[in-house]
């Protein structure tokens, strides 16, 4: 079990015998000699251990430790105090160390204290992970829809989620193609496995093949260690190829070979090495074009066009449009700590009959800004973009205008059931109160006996 180790210590003779033996016992490290050496080096590089004094001459360690964490939260912190100095360890525990050691310090003490904050942090990473994970849900609480056509997509996506399959997913940018591709992970019998996502737009091409299939010492300057790959740390779970149009054709062959022969060469190795993790892939592009156009393979064209999942624009499904805006005012509404209950009928408007062009993703950067600037308790039409104007070859459908009912009804109801007095209700909605029974006799809402008009005393 190796890490990156960063020691901190103004006493020059035990930092160097500290990081000489621990780069011994084949540890990197790095060393600093003030607090203000170390807070450079750990905004550089990542470190997995910081040893951190606690009497330094810039700064004291305990302040020092704390912005450790600020920049690193996952970086775990052994003290080193002087004897009688415990009080001082107490309180550095408090703000967040995990372990501390007294000076004069034990060589085979300080080796056996980093290999078990090694195995505590394995488990808390590990732990992190489960938790973000989970709080994933398996079903398709995060994709909104209930128009026919994601119905149909989540149809699809129940058939091909058992199988090892590769899956296509098409879409336009902002459809939700990487909530598709995590939807079949977690509907598949290897949901407990790692989700792992590849932009291969974002990656620069030299740095591609490194990270998606690791490498070996000395496989380059200054690679001093092993380094397994994505397709190896996914173990059996799922590797998610985002925008899989933009990957480079020799990378492209790589792929093929890891789908067809389940095998990886990691940079700089000789052997192949074994992988299982299933691909899924998404673009916005037409890749047969492509490969009529000689920048996508043909082969690896139909390795990964096995199964298609082709995601509707939102334009095509505007239907979800009320859904997905209560769902999108629930998800900011904590965060932005601004109480928001709706969206009025004018905004409504706006929202079905607008473009589009940016999908899902535009929509929910529009209603995120609204509550921003919005005073509440309704999103209006003066919140919205200047720009977001109705598009006039839309015009509202029978469908659409069921589906505004169908949030008004829903909407108001909740409302009720959250607040039985009518004027506060109506407060709440931003509406008269005339016009608030006028809203419930329109759309059939039942009203409980005890939701009453307070009285005027």
């Amino acid at each position: 079990m190796t890490a990156q180790v960063l020691i901190v210590d103004d006493e020059a003779v035990l930092r160097e015998t500290l990081a000489e033996f621990l780069t011994q016992e084949g540890f990197p490290v790095k060393t600093a000699e003030s607090a203000q050496a170390a807070l450079q080096l750990v905004g550089q590089e990542h470190f997995d251990i910081v040893f951190c004094d606690l009497q330094l001459p810039d700064q004291d360690g305990v302040t020092l430790l704390e912005k450790i964490l600020q920049i690193s939260p996952d970086t775990f912190v052994l003290v080193l105090t002087a004897y009688g100095s415990l009080d001082t360890a107490i309180e550095a525990f408090k703000r967040g160390a995990h372990d501390y050691l007294t000076k004069p310090v034990r060589l085979d003490e300080v080796l056996a204290k980093l290999r078990q904050l090694l195995r505590y942090r394995q488990l808390y990473l590990e732990n992190q992970w489960l938790r973000r994970e989970l709080h994933r849900r398996y079903d398709f609480d995060q994709i909104v829809g209930e128009s026919p056509a994601m119905q149909a997509v989540f149809d699809m996506v129940r058939k091909v989620a058992p199988t090892r399959s590769t899956v296509l997913i098409i879409g336009e940018s902002g459809t939700g193609k990487e909530l598709i591709a995590r939807a079949i992970h977690y509907h598949s019998g290897e949901r407990q496995e790692k989700f792992l996502a590849v932009n291969c737009a974002a990656i620069p091409h030299d740095l591609l093949e490194n990270q998606l299939f690791g490498h070996k010492r000395g496989a380059y300057t200054g690679a001093d260690r092993d380094q397994e790959g994505l397709f190896v740390h996914a173990g059996r779970g799922t590797l998610f190829f985002d925008e899989i149009a933009e990957l480079p054709l020799p990378m492209q062959a790589k792929l093929l070979r890891a789908i067809e022969q389940k095998e990886i060469l990691p940079v700089g190795a000789n052997e192949p090495v074994r992988v299982q993790a299933r691909i899924l892939a998404a673009t916005n592009r037409d890749l047969a074009q492509l490969v009529e156009q000689g920048k996508f393979r043909e082969d690896l064209y139909y390795r990964l066009n096995i199964v298609t999942i082709r995601l509707p624009p939102l334009r095509e499904r505007r239907e979800d449009i009320p859904a997905l805006v209560e769902h999108f005012i629930a998800r900011h509404r904590r965060e932005l700590k601004k109480h928001f209950v709706g969206v009025d009928r004018e905004a409504m408007r706006i929202l079905l009959s607008a473009p589009w062009k940016g999908n899902v993703r535009e929509l929910e950067n529009v209603i995120q800004r609204a509550m921003i600037l919005g005073e509440g308790p309704l999103i209006t039409a003066k919140d919205l973009p200047p720009g977001l104007a109705p598009d006039p070859d839309v015009c509202l459908s029978d469908d659409l205008r069921e589906a505004v009912a169908h949030f008004e009804r829903r909407h108001i109801s909740r409302i009720l059931r959250e607040t039985p007095d009518k004027r506060e209700a109506a407060r709440r909605l931003g509406l008269a109160l005339s016009s608030l029974y006028r809203k419930i006799e329109e759309l059939g809402i039942e009203v409980e006996p005890r939701q009453r008009v307070a009285s005027s005393d």
